[in-house]
């Protein structure tokens, strides 16, 4: 009787452990409808999810380090017409993007408005020198005022720049150049990002991915509008994707993703380009194709973005996209910094420029399962235009127009230790104690069947 007892304890402790060990094989195969589960719980856009905590406000800080392009021979410039050589001085570094998004409203749509407030801080001790640094740079009103009057207006401004001791180029200091002087041409403030503080971006409206995650962050109006105005075509008007600080989950890295950038009124896309380690956590690298301000002849997608074609040679001119339509009026050319993918043509027209695809290029590192973004850096350069002049007299022995840099940017912000041990211990730890889980119960469950049908096999032929 007790041989008998001991042979169906073994029988039934073989049945267990075949059972534990199937729960782990079945745990295998739901694995990841399981991790996909929590995934997609955390990644929606609402009130208790990690994706709307990370949302609110940006856990990492948000630096702008600017370099400005300081002109080394101003005078031979107007008087032989000289190429301007210019030597890049920085980096100047403001902490930006330090506000939480304001104004949140959420929609029966399953979206949600925000608008972005604007500030930035000076961070003395990430920069080399002062805002009280002098840098010579090209007269912002003069530039400007040539782009906008007709030629055969130009005595005006011949007029304006007399009468106010003015010059092709001029001497102010770095604050002054960035946020903002009394112009006394214009006879208002002019600066490269003036206004800013106290501004605002958006409102923008976005998807929270509650219905499809597959559309979490998409921005579906932005400023009320469902399509930009600024380029008179439904391709280049469209706007697509997200604001780039996150994107819907489980990326696939042969698939190109799409972001809005309202600093250059257009949406581009992004590439993977490698897979790398960010403080423990594995991230795809996406950047930004050369081919993103390519001329009209290498990318014909890029037709609708050309506006002026007497700058560009006829649309053939690559690196430069005119944002004029959308800065009110004023002539500003975006680029990548030095010009870089530029045709070499700029870098000829003024000297002194040395594009570093490891120093200029932007890119995005982003965690593929959530598609939150953990690290990037935004390189951009904002570049004015003059040309020759038979009127103005500091323009005179100018031979070409030229499209001539000012300042070019680093907007960076890469996860703090903390962020990243929240979030490895928030998604991660989750889906690591999944699979030790599986492994365990296969393991356990599999030996305690083989243990108990072993010991049975033994006792049964011993009682033989």
């Amino acid at each position: 009787m007790v041989c008998c007892n001991r042979r169906c304890g073994l029988l039934v402790g073989a049945v267990f452990g075949a059972a534990v060990a199937i729960l782990g094989g079945i745990l295998m195969a739901v694995d990841d409808q399981i991790i996909k589960g929590t995934v997609v719980k955390e990644a929606v856009i609402e009130p208790g999810t990690t994706a709307y905590n990370n949302w609110i406000s940006s856990a990492a800080f948000v630096y702008r380090q600017m370099w400005l392009f300081d002109v080394q021979n101003p005078q031979e410039v107007i008087q032989n017409g000289s190429k301007p050589r210019v030597l890049e001085k920085g980096p100047y570094t403001y902490r930006v993007r330090y506000l939480a998004k304001e104004n949140i409203t959420a929609h029966d749509n399953n979206t949600v408005s925000f608008l972005l407030p604007n500030g930035a801080i000076f961070e003395p001790s990430m920069s080399i020198g002062s805002e009280e640094d002098y840098v010579t740079v090209l007269n912002l009103a003069v530039a400007g005022a040539y782009s906008l009057v007709p030629k055969p207006l130009h005595f005006i401004v011949e007029n304006l720049i007399k009468t106010t001791n003015s010059s092709l180029f001029q001497r102010r200091t770095v604050r002054e150049i960035l946020w903002g002087y009394p112009d006394p041409i214009l006879k208002k403030i002019l600066g490269v990002f003036s206004p800013y503080n106290g501004t605002y971006d958006g409102y923008y409206t976005v998807n929270t991915g509650k219905d499809d995650i597959s559309k979490v962050s998409t921005i579906e109006k932005w400023k009320g509008e469902r399509q930009l105005s600024f380029w008179k075509d439904k391709y280049c008007d469209t706007i697509n994707g997200t604001d780039a600080s996150s994107f819907a989950p489980f990326l696939d890295k042969e698939k190109p993703i799409y972001f809005f950038s309202s600093d250059i009124c257009r949406s581009v896309s992004s590439t993977y380009n490698e897979s790398i380690d960010l403080k423990g956590i594995k991230v795809y690298r996406y950047v930004l194709p050369p081919t993103t301000f390519a001329s009209p002849t290498v990318n014909p997608d890029n037709h609708c973005f050309c506006i002026e074609k007497l700058v560009t040679k006829n649309c053939t001119l690559a690196g430069v996209l005119d944002v004029s339509r959308c800065r009110e009026g004023v002539k500003v050319f975006i680029s990548l910094p030095h010009f870089l993918h530029g045709s070499e043509y700029l870098r000829q027209e003024v000297l002194g420029l040395n594009p570093s695809e490891e120093h200029h290029f932007t890119y995005l590192d982003i965690e593929p399962i959530t598609g939150f973004t953990l690290s990037f850096a935004k390189r951009l350069q904002l570049n004015m235009m003059y040309g020759p002049s038979k009127v103005i007299t500091v323009l005179k022995k100018v031979k070409d127009y030229t499209i001539f840099p000012i300042v070019w940017l680093n907007e960076t912000a890469t996860l703090d230790n903390a962020t990243a041990d929240r979030i490895k211990a928030e998604l991660f730890s989750r889906i690591e104690l999944l699979e030790t889980m599986q492994v365990a119960f296969m393991g356990t469950g599999a030996a305690i069947f083989l243990l108990c049908l072993l010991s049975y096999c033994c006792i049964r032929k011993g009682g033989r």
